[in-house]
């Protein structure tokens, strides 16, 4: 699975990292020996720092002392400094709110650190996250991780703080895990031991929920706080499990809808929106590229096969994105993650004692949210990338052949079950002549007909205004439907529909009250 390099934008108030003074700041409490290391660290390049495994580990431990003090005073004018500021302007923030600017410059001091630790000097000479962030016999994470988590969970508002020490703790935690030993950062040539997994799971847990926590937002800015660490988390087959088994699945596809509906349109716009789009657009990748890797552990877990299945969220939310025609990179990792949901097999990991799960289930729902409409528009565009072509045409052949095998009553309950309603040969007189009986359900508990009730109110107005029309003809081809969808409630939500500002869907629900009605429509009509 590719890598994907995570820009990290520097502090807002970085240029006033060089004026602090350490003596003053007694809430602090540091020591002299911690003050006069800072200075050294300071004075001297940051690989000198690190050459020594056991001073670097020191220094780290300064630095997550200085963030656990600090953040527990800031005033929060640091945080209300959206973008970098210049040195005047910065040193006016150190002035007012001293303690925010060490939380910054102690965030952005383990930025570097890190990035020097995972870099080629570090492997030549000895040093890697893994024997500076663990130590003991064991291996084991120092304790003082927790300075992060409170400086993430504490920093609301500060969006810098918030995503550059979820990033940082992502970063340490990465190193523990099993999948990621060999890498250059997790340990050093000159040591055998290995990072402790074990130490790690309290933290990746502690860190996956604040994630999933933040995704619940509305929020661009909010979830934004979160894409660099969960990105990193999720390259780790380690953090793709925790993310799953913490429903994070459900709330990432949410994600993905809301910001592909809300993404500006690409028509000329003032500077200010053209960065917006820009934004949006980066955004969109960043989480489809996030769901994407989640598809990685689709063979390995019938749970996370039946989180990409549930309410079908997440195939409805990667075609919307395909059929939005967005930016090749993110139609790239969109059709990529479709693709390992249409090959995807329960062979190797069966559900116990569950329905099965695999790629002929996901194809379905792909027919069901119009996805073959969505790849023969694709196999028209010319695109410079040849994964892009190659995904789309594996996809065309795998959907083609799955819905030969299809019967026009599956292609319907699919449609159904997903939500995503289209005008088409499943929603006519003759479609509900033959398969009117079908709307029982295995179990008699006419389970499509409810679906069909609830999605009266969808906002969608097409979808609705489909709704009306399968509920009317299933009272007049079903014995006692007439009866049996005014005791489910559909009565009162369609004619809730009867004065819709849209005619149509107006129509339709007053055709579908009228079906309710009339014993015998077609004399009516």
């Amino acid at each position: 699975m590719a890598q994907v390099a995570i820009a990290i934008t520097s502090s807002p108030v970085a240029a006033a990292f060089r004026h602090i003074q350490w003596d003053p700041l007694s809430s602090l409490r540091l020591t002299p020996q911690e003050t006069a290391l800072l200075r050294m660290a300071e004075t001297n390049p940051i690989e000198y720092t690190l050459g020594d495994a056991r001073d670097a580990t020191m220094y780290v431990r300064v630095l997550l002392k200085l963030l656990a003090e600090a953040s527990f005073n800031v005033s929060g004018h640091v945080a209300r400094i959206p973008e970098e500021c210049n040195e005047n302007r910065a040193l006016d923030a150190l002035d007012a709110d001293p303690l925010g600017v060490v939380t910054h410059y102690a965030i952005a001091k383990l930025n570097t650190i890190l990035s020097t630790l995972s870099s080629p000097w570090a492997a030549e000479n000895g040093v890697s996250i893994g024997n500076v962030f663990y130590t003991g016999m064991e291996g084991n994470l120092i304790e003082q991780w927790k300075s992060l988590l409170r400086a993430i969970s504490k920093g609301k508002g500060d969006s810098y703080a918030q995503r550059s020490a979820a990033l940082c703790l992502a970063q340490v935690l990465l190193a523990a895990c099993p999948s990621q030993r060999g890498s250059l950062s997790t340990t050093s040539a000159t040591t055998s031991r290995a990072p402790s997994y074990a130490s790690a799971i309290e933290p990746l847990e502690a860190l996956t929920a604040w994630i999933i926590s933040q995704l619940k937002s509305s929020s661009a800015v909010t979830v934004g706080t979160t894409v660099p660490a969960m990105m990193t988390l999720l390259s780790a087959t380690e953090g793709r499990q925790i993310f799953a088994a913490s429903g994070g699945i459900k709330y990432l596809s949410r994600q993905l809808r809301q910001r592909d509906k809300r993404q500006t349109p690409s028509a000329p716009s003032p500077m200010g929106a053209e960065r917006k789009t820009h934004s949006s657009v980066q955004q969109l990748y960043e989480l489809a590229f996030c769901l994407w890797c989640l598809t990685y552990e689709l063979n390995n877990f019938a749970d996370v096969r039946a989180d990409f299945a549930k309410d079908g969220i997440p195939v409805l939310a990667l075609v919307e994105l395909v059929s939005s025609a967005p930016r090749e990179k993110v139609l790239r990792v969109a059709l990529a993650a479709l693709r390992n949901l249409a090959i995807c097999s329960a062979d190797v990991n069966p559900e116990p004692e569950e329905p099965r799960v695999d790629s002929k289930l996901f194809l379905g729902e792909m027919i069901a949210c119009g996805m073959m409409k969505a790849i023969g528009l694709l196999r028209d565009r010319q695109f410079t990338d040849p994964d892009i072509v190659d995904d789309v045409d594996a996809l065309h052949k795998l959907l083609a052949d799955n819905f030969k095998e299809m019967t026009r009553w599956e292609v319907y309950q699919n449609e159904v079950e997903t939500g995503h309603l289209q005008w088409g040969s499943t929603h006519t007189d003759s479609f509900f002549k033959e398969n009117a009986k079908m709307m029982e359900g295995k179990n008699g508990d006419f389970h499509l007909v409810k679906i069909l009730i609830s999605l009266l109110t969808s906002k969608d107005e097409d979808v609705a205004a489909i709704a009306c029309f399968d509920l009317g003809e299933f009272c007049r081809h079903y014995p006692n439907g007439r009866a049996i969808v005014k005791r489910l409630g559909a009565k009162e939500l369609a004619m809730n529909l009867i004065e819709h500002d849209n005619p149509e869907l107006q129509r339709h629900a007053l055709q579908c009250v009228s079906k309710m009605m009339v014993m015998n429509w077609e004399y009516v009509k």
